[in-house]
């Protein structure tokens, strides 16, 4: 009993001197990229082939600096892309039709982080973000079938600008592979999101997250510039 309760004592004395000190700055950021294909079949209208690609890019820096012991905030600076591309045939025609959506985006991220220490290395965070997204998107449409649809336009393309602003929390585990590199986890998001076109009678769309989900942990490396 008596050396369960010194190794107690011990752990948190470890715990109260393990902290990240004021005036530390780190680098980090995500770098994503991601590519599906899938085939749809659609009954409805006389067996049409959906053949649908999706590529999505992310790359988004960001510094942080400690205002605080084991308190930081910081800006997150960077671009993203989505491209979808959607191929509709039917066993008369070729290349039926053609579509494709570009989403691209600025994004700027600011962001409070607070972390609580588990032990020497491992520390858990909860972050506060307030991501804002300029973008613009476009979609191309091409209706080249040898055969097909005299009434159906045979090409055109739009594009509209939009906006996106958020308010998320992440929470997250933070492990020190030693004083400069560490390695963090997030696990989902809750928040709010919201958008809106730059289109005259736009409505804005809202996006609530609620409940963390486990599917979706996202891996990072961070650089510390200890003292």
């Amino acid at each position: 009993m008596k050396k369960l309760l010194l190794t107690g004592a011990v752990a948190l004395f470890g715990l109260s001197q393990a902290q990240i000190a004021k005036g530390t700055m780190y680098v980090s950021g995500q770098i994503d990229y991601s590519h599906t294909e899938r085939n749809e079949v659609n009954g409805t209208f006389n067996k049409l082939n959906n053949n649908i690609k999706e590529d999505a890019v992310k790359v988004i820096p960001a510094v942080g600096y400690f205002v605080d012991t084991n308190l930081a905030i910081g800006l997150g600076l960077g671009y993203k892309s989505t491209v979808n591309k959607y191929k509709v045939e039917n066993p008369g025609f070729s290349n039926l039709l053609d579509m494709k959506e570009t989403d691209n985006a600025f994004v700027v991220a600011p962001f409070v982080r607070k972390y609580w220490t588990l032990s020497e290395k491992l520390y858990f965070f909860g972050q506060l973000q307030i991501p804002l997204e300029f973008g613009q998107e476009k979609f191309d449409w091409n209706n080249d079938a040898v055969g097909g649809d005299p009434i159906m336009t045979p090409s055109f393309s739009t594009k509209n600008n939009y906006t996106k602003i958020g308010v998320n929390i992440k929470p997250g585990l933070d492990y020190f592979l030693n004083k400069n590199w560490s390695i963090e986890a997030t696990i989902g998001e809750l928040g709010y999101n919201t958008s809106k076109r730059d289109i005259d009678g736009a409505k804005r769309l809202n996006n609530y997250k609620f409940g963390v989900n486990l599917s979706s942990v996202t891996f990072g490396v961070k650089y510390v510039f200890a003292k």
